[in-house]
């Protein structure tokens, strides 16, 4: 029995549509290929951008297109309390800060810096006289403790200085929600998920990832990263750049959902699907061949 467990963990924010299909697909073919448990979990932490009823549709939309999960959902927002022991355990390596986005931004063109967004560790040391906190994060290493390198098992080796490229990062966030980064190392660790497929632009967050792994004493899954699909003007597709579900209706879902994300992936199948269990068949045979082409990178 193959000791693989992948998952596909969308948000809320509307239905699945092609972006969010490409990265459910890939992780579902990976999933087969290695004859391994799929799971699914609702990153449902971000509240404001939450779409009532978006996780019922996504779901049914994912068992129209003949995916199947191998054990119970997982919704985030039934999780805080493993969140907030996982902030606890770091206490050492956590400040409080009382920073807004638009403090941090000045004080870097103060600085003469060109990146706005990395935090330029105002708060690190104790936050100013009379400044409330704000925020919770978290104190990178500097120097060479700062470098992490991982092995994509599509895009190779990987390199990251956190102390240069992303500053002290946010686990808890002002509005009182909990941070991304957080969230999801400690659900990855809590499913036992070895292998995660996800969409390129979450791979600015994977050195953040390894380094709360290592802090909290948990292993690190494998990590392949995917193409993401763009909107015409060049940004990812998603809710706010106009993507538009395709489960509607009686719509043939193999023609205009499933074909285009495999033809997205570049995944040649063999001939035309007959239905949608050919269509996984045929797929999963051309993942599988198209793992076996990155040399040296093993799928097992």
């Amino acid at each position: 029995m193959s000791s693989y467990r992948g998952r596909f963990a969308p948000s809320p924010t509307g239905p699945l549509h092609l972006g969010s299909l490409v990265a459910a697909m890939a992780s579902y073919l990976d999933a087969r290929v290695h004859q391994g448990q799929w799971l699914v979990r609702i990153e449902d932490l971000d509240f404001d951008r939450n779409v009532q009823g978006a996780d019922t549709a996504i779901l049914h939309t994912l068992q129209r297109c003949g995916m199947h999960w191998d054990e119970d959902i997982v919704w985030q927002s039934q999780r805080t309390e493993f969140y907030q022991t996982a902030l606890q355990t770091l206490a050492t390596h956590v400040f409080p800060c009382g920073c807004s986005r638009k403090e941090i931004a000045d004080s870097r063109v103060r600085a003469g810096l060109q990146d706005q967004q990395i935090y330029p560790g105002t708060c690190r040391h104790g936050l100013a006289s009379g400044k409330p906190a704000r925020s919770y994060r978290l104190r990178v290493p500097d120097g060479d403790a700062a470098v992490f390198e991982f092995e994509d098992r599509f895009l190779g080796r990987q390199i990251q200085n956190l102390a240069t490229e992303v500053g002290d990062f946010v686990l808890k966030r002002a509005d009182g929600f909990w941070a991304y980064q957080l969230a999801v190392v400690v659900d990855d660790a809590l499913q036992d998920i070895t292998h995660i497929v996800r969409g390129s632009d979450l791979l600015d967050s994977t050195a953040r990832q390894i380094y709360l792994q290592k802090l909290l004493g948990l292993p690190a899954p494998a990590y392949l990263h995917l193409p993401v699909v763009l909107s015409t003007n060049g940004e990812k597709l998603s809710k706010q750049t106009g993507a538009v579900g395709f489960d509607w209706g009686d719509n043939d879902l193999l023609k205009e959902a499933l074909l285009p994300a495999a033809d997205f992936l570049e995944l040649h199948l063999a001939r035309h699907p007959i239905d949608i269990p050919d269509f996984w068949n045929l797929a999963s045979e051309m993942w599988q061949h198209k793992l076996s082409e990155k040399k040296g990178h093993d799928i097992s």
